[in-house]
């Protein structure tokens, strides 16, 4: 069989007939429609109120505010201590082959959480307030 427009068929069991419900039948004579009222009529859809209010009334309420700024990747200075030897220089290529860091598109920031006792050179990262007085108090450089 060639295939072409006029061959082409959906899967067997793939297309399933909406149910139409209000049509008399095996549902009884309201056929699950209830009695009286406008949500028993023919042409009344489940939808009443427009706007934006249902809309904001259906989200979820969650407290707090979630930024969709890209972060950049954070280091603590115990981390950097282990891997790195006295005098290296650091940069985010070089935290990136050590494996301390996953991406560096969004940039990587060192914070000053634990000690460091190596002396380093840093380059193109930025720096948190304790993580710098740390690193030039063992005699380290950030440029």
């Amino acid at each position: 069989m060639i295939l072409s427009l006029h061959t082409i068929h959906p899967a067997q069991g793939s297309k399933k007939k909406k149910k139409r419900v209000g049509r008399g039948g095996k549902r009884g004579t309201y056929s699950g429609k209830g009695l009286k009222g406008q949500k028993s009529r023919a042409g009344a859809s489940g939808f009443k109120r427009r706007g934006m209010k249902p809309l904001v009334e259906r989200t979820k309420k969650l407290r707090g505010f979630k930024s969709h700024k890209a972060k950049p990747e954070i280091l603590n200075l115990s981390d950097l201590d282990k891997r790195v030897k006295d005098g290296d220089k650091i940069n985010p290529e070089v935290l990136k082959k050590l494996g301390l860091v996953d991406k560096i598109q969004n940039g990587v920031k060192i914070l000053g959480n634990g000690q460091i006792n190596v002396k380093i050179e840093i380059q193109g990262c930025a720096v948190s307030k304790s993580a710098k007085e740390k690193i030039e108090k063992v005699g380290g450089v950030i440029k």
